[in-house]
């Protein structure tokens, strides 16, 4: 008996073992709202599944395809669909998130109807996914940052207002509800009853960034937005605002994927020179910590002199294999 019970606790460490040395990618396909971005023409911008990995373990690869100003349409028809198919693995992960640009009604070549081809087009995803043993994970569309009741869908359809303008905001903005208005409609619905249809992992996204952006209130929200530096787009991200989301919605993932919970972290602050953190040097991060407080600091990449640590400050550093400090 006890030769068996001894089998089975070392069987059981093996396995501790070999699932926290696992090595898997989470692949992302979607928009501009989860896309890397130009750190040249947009350095305040960033979409939430850009600065993904650093809620994460080394473990973990976060593989992003999401690019501006595309449709599920447009993704598969552009080829980008196939280049993600075609890296997969069993044991990979997929998130799903499209719909802002699918609603694009004056636009052939991204827009879909959302019953009909938007549906399929989820649909097809996710036979992919599962084919090549892939756990999908559907989300559906962030919600745009919109506080005011629009007679018209153009006059809420900000796409076209990423300015070069820096000028922070200047108090011109259309708001007439205490709560954010929905812009999204059936695309905000329609991955929910795909995630049902295919028994797959759904994460209702629209809901927790409206819940979000409700919270924070009609002032409080410019601050997630690109609004807070051009002064007009109220749909993409800045660094504070994609931070913010990929918490939340990395949380989610543990929830209806629990074999990735352990491998999810939360650091009071990341380091990446390729702007997949909060900060983009060492430095300014530590410069940032509290006094007397622990805090954590995790860095992504790059090489980096030795920071300065002023007295009293309690900071420790977390390097991914290849980061280097000196």
């Amino acid at each position: 008996m006890r030769k068996i019970m001894s089998l089975v606790l070392v069987m059981a460490m093996t396995f501790m073992l070999t699932s926290s040395n696992k090595q898997f990618t989470i692949y992302m396909i979607g928009d501009s709202t989860m896309a890397d971005k130009n750190m040249k023409k947009a350095p305040e911008e960033r979409g939430w599944g850009m600065v993904l990995q650093g809620f994460f373990t080394e473990n973990v690869k976060i593989d992003n395809h999401a690019i501006n100003g595309r449709s599920s349409k447009s993704f598969i028809n552009e080829g980008r669909w196939q280049k993600v198919l075609d890296k997969m693995q069993p044991g990979d992960y997929l998130v799903i998130q499209f719909g802002h640009n699918d609603e694009k009604r004056t636009d052939s070549l991204r827009y879909t109807r959302p019953w009909q081809e938007f549906a399929d087009n989820y649909r097809m995803f996710i036979r992919a996914a599962k084919e090549k043993g892939v756990t999908p994970i559907v989300m559906n569309c962030v919600a745009r940052r919109n506080f005011f009741n629009a007679k018209t869908k153009e006059e809420i359809d900000d796409e076209a207002l990423r300015s070069v303008n820096r000028d922070k905001y200047n108090g011109n903005e259309k708001v007439n509800s205490d709560t954010l208005v929905d812009t999204h409609g059936d695309y905000a619905r329609v991955p929910q009853q795909i995630a049902k249809e295919f028994n797959v992992p759904y994460i209702d996204a629209n809901k927790i960034s409206t819940d979000l952006e409700n919270s924070l209130g009609v002032e409080g929200s410019r601050d997630l937005h690109m609004i807070k530096y051009n002064g007009k787009d109220n749909t993409h991200y800045n660094v504070y605002g994609a931070r913010l989301m990929a918490s939340l919605l990395v949380d989610e993932m543990a929830k209806v994927c629990p074999q990735l919970a352990p491998f999810v972290r939360h650091y009071d602050y990341v380091v990446s020179a390729k702007g997949r953190g909060n900060y983009l040097t060492l430095q300014e991060a530590v410069d940032a910590t509290p006094m007397g407080k622990k805090t954590q600091i995790l860095i992504l990449d790059g090489t980096w002199q030795k920071p300065v640590i002023a007295k009293g400050k309690k900071v420790k550093l977390i390097k991914y294999c290849g980061v280097t400090v000196k």
